[in-house]
């Protein structure tokens, strides 16, 4: 028998996603989830016959490696008419399986052994995985206060000679904030005259609240020169178990991510490509988005008003962070985990997106959910 108990791991640090942890949890106990990010209602049917549709016409064999053209024409239209930005179709935009590939794709692509890469925590939990397998070195760079800025300066500052790319996410997962037109022109600042390249993480991009306006990379041309943007179709069409995402790139960088596109997936859903390219035709799939969540968080943080909860209302994503310090001081790991096991009520803690595991005592609450689900919840909250 081979003994495989010693071989060297590429991620020795690595454990467990908190999100299959908590999930997990849900189901044993059978709590309401409003952990995971997935929403809990159905897909528009009309979206499901297009896909249903492509199968029974055939499209089911290997699609082009970057995607078919009717669809890379609807996604460059879509971004020329929110951001000006435009796309070269055949060699400037790919598909990919889920946002998660296109990050990790961007990564290996170009941070080579010995690299750094900035990365503002709390962040998502794949991008400090994906820059160690690639041999470089996360610099954390932790957002400020209760509204989650960044100081630029200390970006600046931090910045060195060995800055191989900079990672931003916004609106940003876990705490719905957003940046502003004056963060992303003191970031456009900040790189000009560098060799530096952005990963902008926009998978939340039609999920944004309060009349603001989303602030893609793709609006500002010192940023768009340098910067790989991702993006969702699962988040934005209520279907993240179909796995479909993209990004988009100066031909220069396209060019090196395909290489990684090619030798991890080569292509991903022919039928669902053919069913989006019909459905984007229809602007107000997604341009209605905003207002549609906005009520769901709305609704929650009416349900949540006299509970010992206290959070400020998410600006975009379909995630609400609350305090629960009024409750209790035990650590917010601790603290999901009982509310599962003893309420039935499933979240996620946000310490384990902050740099060393710093608990602030906020839990994190997706509200994608019926209103009947939210309902529940907030019952079980308010004997807390």
């Amino acid at each position: 028998m081979p003994d495989f108990q010693n071989l060297p791991s590429k991620l020795p640090a690595g454990k467990t996603s908190i999100f299959s942890v908590m999930s997990g949890l849900a189901r044993k106990h059978k709590a309401i989830d409003l952990s995971q990010g997935f929403p809990n209602f159905e897909t528009d049917n009309h979206l499901k016959e297009l896909v249903c549709k492509a199968m029974k016409d055939g499209y089911n064999q290997y699609p082009p490696m970057n995607g078919i053209p009717e669809l890379r024409e609807q996604i460059v239209s879509k971004i020329e008419n929110l951001y000006g930005k435009k796309y070269e179709e055949a060699s400037e935009i790919i598909f990919t399986a889920g946002a998660t590939q296109a990050l990790y794709c961007a990564i290996s692509a170009f941070v080579h052994p010995g690299d750094e890469v900035i990365v503002f925590k709390p962040a998502y939990d794949s991008y400090e995985p994906d820059i160690k397998l690639a041999g470089g070195k996360p610099v954390l760079i932790e957002l400020k206060g209760k509204d989650f800025k960044i100081d630029w300066q200390e970006v600046e500052d931090r910045i060195t000679s060995k800055t191989r790319m900079i990672v931003i996410n916004t609106p940003h997962n876990p705490t719905g904030t957003v940046l502003s037109k004056s963060d992303m022109q003191q970031l456009e600042k900040l790189l000009k005259s560098t060799n530096i390249i952005l990963l902008s993480d926009e998978v939340y991009e039609h999920l944004i609240y309060d009349d603001e306006q989303h602030q893609s990379a793709s609006k500002f041309p010192g940023l768009a020169e340098r910067a790989i943007v991702c993006a969702s179709f699962g988040k934005t069409f209520h279907n993240t178990g179909w796995k479909m995402g993209y990004c988009v790139a100066p031909e220069v960088l396209m060019k090196e991510i395909i290489k990684f596109h090619q030798a991890t997936v080569f292509c991903v859903n022919h039928p669902m490509q053919r069913a989006f390219a019909e459905y984007l035709k229809n602007p107000e799939h997604y341009l209605s988005l905003g207002n549609f969540y906005q009520q769901k968080r709305d609704k929650f943080l009416e349900l949540m008003q006299g509970s010992k909860f206290k959070g400020t209302p998410s600006k975009g994503t379909y995630f609400q962070v609350m305090d629960y310090s009024e409750i209790t001081d035990e650590h917010d790991v601790d603290f999901a985990k009982r509310l599962i096991t003893e309420h039935g009520l499933a979240t996620i803690p946000v310490s384990v997106f902050h740099k060393d595991g710093k608990d602030h005592k906020q839990l994190r609450f997706c509200f994608a959910k019926t209103d009947e689900t939210l309902e529940k919840a907030a019952e079980i909250l308010h004997k807390l």
